[in-house]
């Protein structure tokens, strides 16, 4: 396993300057969730001029298959593809030339992350033929949008006959070189909420005669996240926290609509699932002494990202064997669609280190983000690398990279 994963490290090396231009060519050309059309032409045309079989996925994305073609056992891996509503502050030559669009998340990181590791698992077909393991590549849409472009892509088949599925996300928390790894959850169910409010209105001076709706929501913003930290149960990590609120337009007339919407995000699974009932019953119970009528809307998200202990194993063993740096890493209550993979085979998302060694740390989801390039050669070594350490965990045959022992 050893030599097979230094001859990865290598031909990823070697098609690397080419994968920095790749990724700069689609910084500089972002697409929205379901609007990824250049992106999936660019990356098709690659495989396919690697040999490596390709199939578009309806809309945007696409699947690509190498190795056994009836195989005993395949490994998919997935990167996602769109960019988001963010006006780009890098000041970088290769910054966004789309208004207002830029890769703020680090996903056109992620699509030449898996495209390096495919194009060096290419050059070991022979050995995976051998093995009888087949790969399957996923360049998914729409992760950016709740609940995500993966829901379509499982409904198109890409998940039929998968063993175990990989992936990794960008994290400027980490320094380029350094892989975070966590057994167990390692993000957080997440929801789209809006409230809306109506009632009669009126003139400001004299609110007893009407249903005083911006009142209402204000206590609606400010009462119903303090009554779900009541009447949920602690360890289930809730946030409700909203993003808009907007009622009026005069500053001495009452209105008679209003709205706010935010996100809820829970660490446990369970408690998502059946918090439904509890939101609309606090709602209610926060408006009625104002007489308004309120409507909750909840588009239901995510479920968390559960890493699965075998799927850590091998990444753990991929990264010795890449000499990439092991860090741990906890439970974010950020949301990813990825975690609707994890429902048809188990796996992990492995965290990409993207900062450069004493700079400064970013955050994700904000115009400035800049990532240090060289994290595009280590998510390619861990993708190809996981394949050969998990098909090789799943025949039972694990070799300690550091000592040369069998496990």
């Amino acid at each position: 396993m050893t030599d097979t994963l230094t001859a990865l490290g290598a031909s990823v090396a070697s098609v690397l300057p080419e994968l920095i231009e790749i990724r700069r060519d689609l910084h500089a050309h972002p697409e929205l969730s379901r609007q990824e059309t250049r992106t999936t032409g660019i990356v098709a045309a690659r495989l396919e001029q690697a040999g490596i079989r390709v199939r578009r996925l309806p809309g945007t994305g696409l699947v690509a298959d190498l190795g056994a073609d009836s195989p005993a056992y395949r490994v998919a891996l997935r990167a996602d593809m769109d960019a988001l509503p963010v006006q780009e502050q890098t000041g970088l030559p290769f910054a966004s030339v789309t208004d207002g669009v830029t890769h703020a998340c680090g996903h056109d990181v992620h699509v030449t992350a898996l495209l390096g590791a495919l194009l060096a698992l290419k050059e070991q077909e022979q050995a995976l033929l051998e093995r009888g393991t087949a790969v399957r590549a996923i360049f998914q849409a729409a992760e950016e949008v709740i609940p995500g472009g993966a829901l379509e892509a499982i409904a198109d088949g890409v998940m039929e006959g998968v063993d175990a599925i990989f992936a990794v996300h960008c994290d400027p928390s980490l320094d380029v070189g350094q892989v975070g790894l966590r057994e167990g959850p390692i993000t957080a169910a997440c929801d789209h909420l809006r409230v809306h409010l109506s009632g009669r209105g009126g003139h400001t001076s004299r609110p007893q005669l009407t249903e005083d709706l911006t009142y209402a929501l204000a206590k609606v913003v400010t009462d119903v996240p303090a009554a779900l930290s009541r009447r949920l149960d602690p360890r289930a990590g809730a946030a409700l926290v909203w993003g808009t609120v907007r009622a009026g337009t005069a500053s001495n007339v009452i209105p008679s609509t209003g709205e706010c919407s935010g996100t809820l995000r829970m660490l446990d699974a369970n408690a998502w699932l059946s918090v439904g009932p509890l939101l609309d019953e606090i709602v209610q119970g926060v408006v009625a002494p104002y007489g308004v009528e309120a409507r909750l809307e909840r588009v239901k998200g995510v479920p968390p990202v559960v890493n699965q202990a075998d799927a850590i194993d091998a990444l753990r063993f991929a990264c010795l064997g890449t000499g990439l740096q092991i860090a741990p890493t906890v439970q974010s209550l950020g949301g990813e669609d990825y975690s609707w993979y994890l429902a048809h085979a188990p796996g992990a998302m492995a965290r990409l280190g993207t900062r450069t060694p004493g700079g400064r740390s970013y955050d994700l989801h904000q115009g400035d983000v800049i990532v240090d390039e060289d994290a595009i050669g280590c998510g390619a070594r861990l993708l190809a690398s996981v394949v050969v350490a998990h098909t090789v965990k799943a025949g039972g045959d694990i070799i300690d990279i550091r000592t040369g022992a069998h496990e």
